[in-house]
């Protein structure tokens, strides 16, 4: 596991005297603990950023296709932020009127609740280690689809539930516990709620409606439990938490002591606080987000919309008592991952802003394109059998037209979900809302408003995951009153970008890159799969990502954060 951070069982207080004390109901709290960092900002009640800290944590690949966090590293970044961010504003935890949580969904935390100590590290959402559990469901009936009409979702590794059935069944002592009734699973909102509010002393184990429905365990219409599914997937329903509402004061936090006494009062998995945080309250409203992945997701109300095109049907939100609000979602596994392997990987690159910089040096990508289904294909296509591409290589191709490819991947992949979601909602989608760490780069932003053919909004403030768990958090406790109030103290739109180039051109670019899609698929055999097919297409380089490119590129090792 990996370390903690250091002095992270310090006192997280600062001395009285360099404190403010500010009106409680006017500031809000957020925990935004994503794939590669935590973060802790607070929020004024114009939603406006008045203090924040951030840390990232290591990300651990034991084997090929594996990815873990160590949890325990996690919640030490997590109390450093909040001392962090209340120590820039020389504010005491009593300003804050509430905290909301907003996590990386589906990554998978199994712990004994008598002792804290977890059953290894957490599987991450991107993992894809429980794939054979996931090859023996699918063969059954209905294949992979056996579940959707329950759940909204696919067989697949990415959910949580293949996840806690690998941890029983192979990491020592977990079944045993499970069965006992001492081991709790939870993803990392439950994680970090359990440690808030008491850890051994009587933690809550809680998660909301949103992070629940990307367990593949729950049914969609009750918003509880399914014996069956859990059944299924041999997984005791006494090791899962309580669901609740994304919006609810669940008690005061106990832990760290920096804010001891602030009522814990909302939960939201990531993507969905984002679409909160950009007020996309209305039924229609779609937004993505461009992270480690790419997450689009349509606002579609009280109905429970079944997906004919690849996506998936999840809960959006749940405040109080209110009904559960529920949405299509389109899932990418690689966006600003991408732009990491350039880095990491290549050395292309030393800071994520010179990808955009050696991107603008050329007028298009050479005629090479980059799928980057590094651990397959998510939506729309849901293909565990493809692997990374790059096709179209020549000798003219430099790493200015690797950057713009890379650029140009991530708008095309947001493409195809975008198409998807406007057959299954049957209408066209006036615009697409943006935000995430690569919605800064302005060439992105106007390629993907040419691809869509629709505008793409920017707005002000880019951290909406945080800010939607903060207005989660503010609504239960009355800081805003309603989602009108939500809306009406919107920070607002940064810039929104018009579709400027021509259609065939852009029809063309889709064509192509479906041709590339195509040449991923396939690519994992199974024993019993038929002879691989003969190498080479015309005109068509053909290089699976991660061999060594057989071109003489400049490398420069770097880091840079996405």
């Amino acid at each position: 596991m990996g370390e903690a951070a250091p002095g992270a069982r310090a006192s997280h207080t600062t001395p009285r005297r360099e404190r403010k004390h500010m009106p409680p109901q006017r500031l809000v709290g957020a925990i935004d603990s994503g794939t590669t960092s935590s973060r802790f900002i607070i929020f004024s009640h114009a939603g406006e950023i008045v203090s924040s800290a951030q840390m990232e944590h290591k990300q651990i690949m034991p084997q090929k296709g594996w990815v873990e966090h160590d949890p325990e590293e996690i919640w030490a970044r997590v109390q450093d932020c909040m001392q962090q961010a209340l120590g820039k504003a020389e504010l005491e935890g009593s300003a804050l009127a509430a905290i909301g949580i907003t996590n990386q969904r589906e990554t998978t935390v199994v712990w004994d609740v008598n002792t804290g100590k977890t059953f290894g590290n957490a599987v991450v959402w991107m993992d894809s280690r429980a794939q054979p559990i996931c090859d023996v469901l699918a063969s059954q009936r209905e294949g992979k689809d056996r579940f959707r009409d329950k759940t909204g979702l696919p067989i697949s590794p990415y959910f949580s539930g293949t996840k806690i059935r690998w941890i029983l069944d192979n990491v020592a002592g977990a079944r045993e516990a499970a069965d006992a009734g001492t081991a709790r699973f939870g993803t990392i909102d439950t994680w970090l709620m359990w440690k808030m509010s008491g850890g051994v002393d009587g933690g809550l184990h809680v998660t909301d409606v949103t992070n629940a429905s990307r367990y593949m365990l729950m049914d969609l219409r009750t918003l509880q439990w399914d014996d069956d599914l859990c059944r299924e997937l041999c997984v005791p329903k006494r090791l899962l938490p309580t669901i609740t509402p994304s919006a609810k004061v669940h008690c005061k936090a106990r832990f760290p002591a920096c804010v001891a006494g602030v009522p814990l009062a909302g939960v939201l998995g990531d993507q969905q606080a984002a679409l909160v945080g950009q007020a996309a309250f209305d039924k229609g409203s779609a937004k993505n987000t461009y992270g480690t992945g790419l997450f689009m997701l349509l606002n579609t109300g009280g109905d429970i919309v079944r997906s004919r095109h690849g996506l998936i049907t999840t809960v959006a939100y749940q405040f109080l008592d209110g009904p559960p609000v529920y949405a299509l979602e389109g899932s990418v596994a690689i966006g600003g991952a991408l732009v990491q392997w350039l880095r990491d990987n290549l050395g292309l690159v030393t800071a994520a802003s010179q990808v955009e910089e050696l991107a603008k040096q050329v007028p298009d990508n050479g005629g090479m394109y980059i799928v980057p289904a590094f651990s397959g294909l998510y939506a729309p296509w849901w293909r565990q059998d493809a692997r990374g591409c790059v096709v179209g290589l020549t000798r003219f191709c430099d790493k200015r037209h690797f950057c713009r490819a890379a650029l140009e991947a991530t708008a095309m992949q947001a493409y195809d979900v975008f198409a998807a979601m406007q057959q299954d909602a049957r209408v066209p989608l006036a615009q697409l809302r943006v935000d995430g760490g690569m919605a800064v780069s302005e060439l992105l932003m106007q390629y993907q408003a040419d691809v869509l053919q629709a505008p793409v909004v920017r707005p002000r403030v880019f951290e909406t995951t945080a800010l939607g768990a903060a207005y989660a958090a503010g609504l239960a406790v009355g800081v805003w009153k309603s989602v009108e109030d939500v809306q009406q103290h919107w920070p607002g739109i940064d810039r929104t970008f018009e579709p400027v180039r021509d259609v065939k051109l852009r029809d063309e670019r889709v064509r192509m890159w479906h041709r590339a899609v195509d040449k991923s698929l396939g690519w994992v055999e199974s024993a019993s799969a038929q002879a691989p097919r003969p190498w080479g297409v015309a005109g068509v380089g053909l290089v699976a990502l991660g061999m060594v490119l057989g071109v003489s590129l400049a490398l420069v090792g770097s880091k840079m954060r996405v």
